[in-house]
């Protein structure tokens, strides 16, 4: 075909060409690559964007792209797109953004020209408001660009950073996401993961066992099952690539646009003021018997429906997302189930990352609390137990979303203060008949404070018996903090749905704002 602008090139022949050049930048490297990359278990770039977007929404940008280095024989090999797919779309209605790395252009390598086209969509979704949607399945840095990949990289970085707290984010990792590229997915919101054929880390085996001479594969280095049991860098490990983007999609129903609207409401038969009876027998009589928290937290939501993020990791408080009457909120309950509820290391960075994830999109969050205190020992005090807590209490002090806490059992020691007590801005604070407020647990305390009168008594077990109900008489019940304001309310358990539905309706027009700063320091 004649150049474009040419004497005799008519208007039917640019159209021609141009419905040329849109075919080919839909074949990515080539039907051969194509078919490696589905022999692999894994979808095309293409095929992921119509499993996220509704059918017919997306439009792409920049399909014309190709890559500017003429070094090392790249001057032979030019592909439409230069390995990435970007554009526009939309999720049950609702304008997204989203990228989608194609494996079979030089493994999805990061160019200086692919990263441009990343940076070009994130800007835009900054400017109108809409959430990212990242699809990553890249070999990393394109080697032949040198630094200049490198500082795509590094303008990806600053994008996320800025994007923060802005519009949600979200990665899914679907194949390699090794070296410097994992950065990007670190910063952004939620990291989801497919489990056998994505994986995730900084180095790799060959340089691990190079360096450290410990023998270890992708997977069990960096794979899906890894960083949702062990590391906690990634929030759900899905069976395939469909699943993943079908979490993708149900975890921006539960939020904004964007820092400056409110989450979406979703209607539902499920009555607001529907008594879950269930829930008045859910608390076993002996205060060291473990329950499933999952039960309580069916019995409050919308239809019993909790989407989890991260159940694998810091199994021992649960976060994700729900409704109650049709409002979205962000859920921070402790599983008496797993090391009795106790906030550990972990279980204090899981529920802090969360509880500002909630505060930055506006995400009403309700609070759970049967919790014994911090989890004791030698390695948790050495691991730095005490900065890990600070961050969960800095984040409920610091969110200003409305907040509503219900404790069924156990809130004790500095563990009651740091879980959205009264004395941290909670706004609503309600508790179950069975709620033990105190500084520690009855039998510690009794020990403590009555040690001599025991050593004394004639009958030391009667002794310690008849101080252990006396003290439970006093002060392991919620009706001393009630008195003193700190518990707003105590209901039965059959009541909770509807009193937090209640709350989260009189909260709805909550207007509360922090100190003038530029930021705190919040103890990372």
């Amino acid at each position: 075909m004649e150049a474009l602008g040419e004497v005799g090139v008519t208007q039917r022949d640019r159209l021609e060409e141009l419905d040329a050049l849109r075919e080919a930048s839909k074949t990515g490297g080539g039907e051969a690559r194509i078919a490696q990359q589905r022999a692999r278990g894994k979808l095309t770039a293409r095929d992921r964007i119509e499993l996220l977007m509704d059918p017919g929404s997306f439009a792409e940008f920049d399909a014309f792209v190709v890559h500017r280095s003429s070094d090392f024989g790249m001057a032979d090999e030019r592909y439409l797109g230069d390995g990435v797919v970007t554009g526009h779309g939309t999720i049950g209605g609702r304008l997204v953004f989203v990228f989608s790395q194609d494996f079979t252009v030089f493994g999805g390598s990061l160019s200086e020209a692919h990263a441009e086209k990343i940076c070009k969509m994130m800007d835009l979704a900054m400017k109108v408001g809409a959430p990212v949607v990242g699809m990553n399945d890249s070999g990393g840095a394109r080697i032949q660009e040198g630094v200049v990949s490198l500082g795509g990289y590094a303008d990806i970085f600053l994008r996320n950073t800025l994007a923060s707290g802005v519009i949600p984010q979200l990665s899914l990792i679907l194949g390699p996401c090794a070296g410097g590229a994992v950065y990007s997915p670190a910063i952004t919101d939620v990291t989801i993961m497919v489990q056998g054929t994505s994986y995730m880390f900084v180095t790799g085996p060959d340089v691990v066992r190079a360096v450290t001479h410990e023998d270890v594969d992708r997977e069990r280095l960096g794979g899906g099952i890894t960083h949702t049991t062990i590391s906690g860098v990634a929030h759900i490990a899905a069976a395939d690539e469909a699943e993943a983007i079908d979490y993708a999609r149900r975890i921006l129903a539960f939020l904004p646009q964007n820092n400056l609207e409110d989450p979406p409401f979703v209607g539902s038969d499920d009555p607001v003021d529907r008594a879950d009876i269930a829930l008045d027998a859910v608390i076993p009589d002996e205060p060291s018997q473990p329950y499933d928290m999952h039960l309580v937290i069916r019995g409050i939501v919308d239809d019993g429906a909790f989407l989890e993020l991260q159940p694998a990791w810091a199994g021992n408080i649960l976060v994700g997302f729900a409704r109650v009457g049709g409002r979205s909120i962000g859920v921070v309950a402790q599983q008496p189930a797993v090391l009795a509820g106790a906030l550990d290391i972990d279980a204090s960075d899981k529920a802090a990352r969360f509880v500002r994830f909630c505060d930055c999109f506006n995400v009403p969050l309700l609070t759970l609390v049967d919790v014994p205190g911090f989890l004791p020992g030698v390695a948790q005090e050495h691991g730095g137990i005490i900065r890990h807590g600070a961050k969960l209490l800095y984040a409920y002090c610091e969110a200003t979303v409305p907040k509503i806490t219900v404790i069924t059992r156990k809130a004790y020691g500095g563990a009651y203060d740091v879980m959205s007590s009264k004395h941290i801005r909670g706004d609503v604070n309600l508790a179950w008949p069975s709620a033990q407020i105190a500084v520690m647990g009855v039998e510690g305390a009794v020990n403590i404070i009555f040690r001599d009168r025991i050593d004394e008594a004639d009958d030391r077990d009667a002794e310690r018996r008849r101080l252990t109900e006396e003290y439970e008489t006093r002060f392991a019940n919620p009706y001393v903090a009630a008195g003193r304001g700190y518990v707003d309310d105590v209901i039965r358990p059959s009541e909770t749905r509807s009193r937090v539905a209640a709350a989260l309706a009189m909260l709805s027009t909550k207007r509360e704002r922090n100190p003038a700063k530029k930021h705190g320091n919040m103890p990372l």
